[in-house]
C-alpha cells in the first residue's frame, strides 16, 4: 500500500479496546521518532512511554477525560525543551563528529553561529521553536502506527502545566506539547471508525505562484 493510501488510511481513533501493541511495532514508531527531521538537527525534544495504568489514569483527568488516554496500549507524551542551552547545542554538534569520525569547518562555523544565537533568546521563543520541531516528529511517529497496523489519537486536549507536574518535566528543562495514545480502536464504540475523512479541496488549499 502506498504512502497516500496509508494516510488516507490513518485517522484520530476515538476509542481503543486496551490490546496491547507488541514491543516491536511500538520499537518503530520510537525510531520513526528518532529519523524525523528537526531544525538543525539538534531534536530538541524527549519524548516519554508511559504504560502504568496509575500514571495514566492521572493524566486522563487533565486531559478533558479523554478515554484513549486510559485504554491505549502505550501513551507518548512529547515534551520539547524549555529552552536551548550551550550544553544542549553541543551535545548534538559533539555528537555528529563522534558518528561521522571527523570535524568540517562548515560544520563548526554553524555551531558557533547558534551558539550566539539560540541561548541569548528570549525562553518562550526558545520554546515556540522547539515545540514546532515535536510536531514533525509527531506525525512520523503516526505514519509509522499505521503501517504497524496500530491506531493513534494526536492529543492537544490537556493542561500543559498539570502533565508537566506529574512527570516531573520542569526539573528536566521540558515542557509538555503533545500526546499520542498507541493502540487499537474499538470499533464499536468509536462514532468516527465509518465516516468518509473530510479535507479541504485542493484549490482551497493549494495556491501555485508562477
Amino acid at each position: 500500500m502506498s504512502f497516500l493510501q496509508k494516510l488516507n488510511e490513518r485517522y484520530a481513533a476515538k476509542a481503543m479496546n486496551g490490546k496491547v501493541v507488541p514491543q516491536e511495532a511500538v520499537d518503530n514508531i520510537l525510531e520513526a521518532i528518532r529519523l524525523a527531521p528537526t531544525s538543525s538537527g539538534l531534536q530538541p525534544f524527549e519524548v516519554f512511554v508511559i504504560t502504568n495504568p496509575e500514571v495514566k489514569a492521572e493524566i486522563r483527568k487533565i486531559a478533558w477525560n479523554q478515554p484513549q488516554v486510559t485504554d491505549c496500549s502505550h501513551l507518548l507524551v512529547f515534551a520539547a525543551w524549555d529552552h536551548y542551552t550551550a550544553d544542549r547545542i553541543n551535545y548534538m554538534f559533539d555528537l555528529t563528529n563522534e558518528i561521522r569520525g571527523f570535524k568540517n569547518e562548515g560544520w563548526e562555523n554553524y555551531r558557533q553561529m547558534l551558539l550566539g544565537a539560540y541561548p541569548n533568546q528570549d525562553p518562550e521563543v526558545s520554546f515556540a521553536h522547539a515545540a514546532r520541531q515535536t510536531y514533525i516528529a509527531l506525525m512520523a511517529a503516526m505514519t509509522q502506527a499505521v503501517y504497524e497496523g496500530v491506531d493513534s489519537t494526536p492529543m492537544e486536549g490537556f493542561d500543559n502545566a498539570a502533565l508537566d507536574k506529574i512527570l516531573g518535566l520542569g526539573e528536566k528543562n521540558l515542557r509538555s506539547t503533545a500526546l499520542l495514545p498507541l493502540g487499537y480502536r474499538d470499533a464499536e464504540k468509536d462514532w468516527l471508525v465509518n465516516l468518509v475523512k473530510v479535507r479541504k479541496p485542493m484549490d482551497k488549499l493549494v495556491t501555485t505562484i508562477k
